[in-house]
């Protein structure tokens, strides 16, 4: 540790600078860190093009937010990136966990004693009149002000989603107050505080998150190979497209090797919230299971939000925007949580921006919003739970056995090319109609729905669909 003796204590304000800053090392091993990053216990894996990504943009902006659902490794990710680029930072890296926050006022003392300042305990003489007579030195937005204002540091805001009104408040203060420090948040929504840059931290491709799930498994299991056998790479491919390569969810599965083979645990993923129970015991209890990383999201939603996340899991292989309003605008539902067809776009933004909802091109010119596997089977017990399980599929079976009616005879026409990539694009969703329309025993559907779909499966030589 060494003493600050640059950075004496303002006047007036009661309070001493930090205490000597801990030190450790960058990932070359030869240039000391200032801050307070704690020593990672497992490898880091898969992510040296974000890294290097999320260098380049905490070189061009001042604060950089990184976006992801719960589970993706956002806080790795910009642990590891700021140890490698400590350099930048001669006054540190500092690391605010807010996780534990309860209270948004609190977040300013939360943050300052992260940085490890404290005040000055004043006696003698004269000591309680300048107690009362400094105001200011009871500020911890003041006194955090204060000291990061001389000083040219990145600060490491950590889990901003449950008070980020509060951290982006107080992001915004700082950049305008403290021209040298820089600020890298993890959230699962933007700060939205001007000058934000966001990097999404989207989940491992199937090489890394395969790699991920080998070298936790070999911990768990030692000697398990991903490669072992033809049987096993299959059955680990599987786990890790089923889990949507978030390395959380594969951390856990691969702890779950010490009892059972890769193909039990593919095999036992359609109640993975039951199977994927035994996290690190040290980490808070909202990252111990896969069910609570969720539960986490969930509950920071409001209402109209819920409602259009738990509706939007009836949809397989993703949905337009029209869709969504048409089949997400329930008139009276259950709990009574009326969502307007209008409101539904809004609703979707927010969901998208809160990292539940994936949004990407759809190649006909319109976005497409799905969700991935784990928070679609969340949001299917959810919409279970609400008792709208069967008011919504009904909508989905109606708007899309619409679709299929109108479609039909443009395959048999001169619109037959722009009619066989639309079916194509809803095809896993006119699938799902049909079925539900049979699960239900509604001949009138089912057979819309048949007739419609008959020369595209001709077509497409999908004989077994059409039988």
């Amino acid at each position: 540790p060494r003493p600050d003796p640059g950075h004496p204590p303002a006047p007036g304000t009661g309070r001493t600078p930090a205490p000597p800053a801990p030190t450790g090392r960058d990932t070359t091993g030869d240039t000391p860190v200032t801050g307070n990053l704690r020593a990672r216990l497992t490898s880091f894996v898969g992510r040296d093009t974000d890294m290097a990504a999320l260098r380049e943009d905490l070189g061009r902006a001042r604060l950089v937010t990184l976006l992801g659902p719960g589970g993706a490794g956002k806080t790795r990710l910009s642990q590891e990136t700021a140890e490698a680029a400590a350099a930048s930072w001669p006054d540190g890296v500092w690391l605010a966990e807010l996780a534990p926050v309860d209270d948004p006022d609190t977040v300013p003392e939360a943050v300052l004693t992260a940085l490890g300042a404290r005040e000055t305990v004043l006696r003698g003489a004269g000591a309680e009149e300048l107690r009362a007579t400094d105001r200011t030195a009871a500020d911890p937005l003041v006194r955090l002000t204060e000291y990061c204002a001389p000083r040219r540091m990145l600060l490491l805001l950590d889990n901003c989603e449950h008070v980020v009104g509060a951290a982006a408040v107080l992001t915004d203060h700082l950049l305008a107050h403290c021209p040298h420090l820089t600020v890298l948040a993890t959230s699962r929504e933007p700060l939205g505080v001007p000058g934000e840059f966001v990097r999404p931290v989207d989940p491992l491709p199937d090489p890394m998150a395969l790699r991920l799930l080998a070298e936790r498994g070999a911990a768990a299991r030692p000697g398990f190979r991903t490669d072992a056998d033809e049987a096993t790479a299959a059955a680990c491919a599987e786990i890790c497209r089923r889990l949507d390569g978030l390395p959380l969810a594969i951390e856990l599965a691969a702890a779950r090797l010490r009892m059972l083979t890769p193909r039990q645990i593919a095999d036992r993923l359609d109640d993975r919230f039951r199977l994927l129970t035994n996290g690190s015991r040290t980490v808070l209890p909202r990252q111990q299971t896969l069910r609570a990383v969720v539960d986490w999201s969930w509950d920071l939603l409001d209402a109209a939000e819920r409602a259009v996340l738990r509706r939007l899991s009836v949809f397989a292989g993703g949905c337009t925007l029209g869709a969504a309003e048409e089949v997400c605008a329930l008139p009276a539902p259950p709990d009574g949580t009326v969502v307007d067809p209008l409101d539904v776009a809004a609703l979707l933004g927010s969901l998208v921006d809160k990292s539940l909802v994936v949004a990407a091109p759809g190649g006909d010119g319109e976005m497409r919003y799905r969700l991935l596997e784990t928070v679609g089977e969340y949001a299917a017990e959810r919409l279970a739970e609400a008792a709208e399980r069967d008011a919504v599929a009904r909508r989905h079976l109606t708007h899309y056995r619409e679709l299929a009616r109108i479609t039909g005879p443009r395959v048999r026409g001169s619109g037959q090319s722009g009619a066989i990539a639309l079916l194509q694009r809803e095809y896993e969703n006119l699938r799902s109609a049909l079925r539900h329309a049979v699960a239900v025993r509604d001949e009138q559907e089912g057979l819309c729905l048949v007739l419609s779909m008959s020369w595209y499966w001709m077509m497409r030589d999908l004989n077994a669909d059409a039988r």
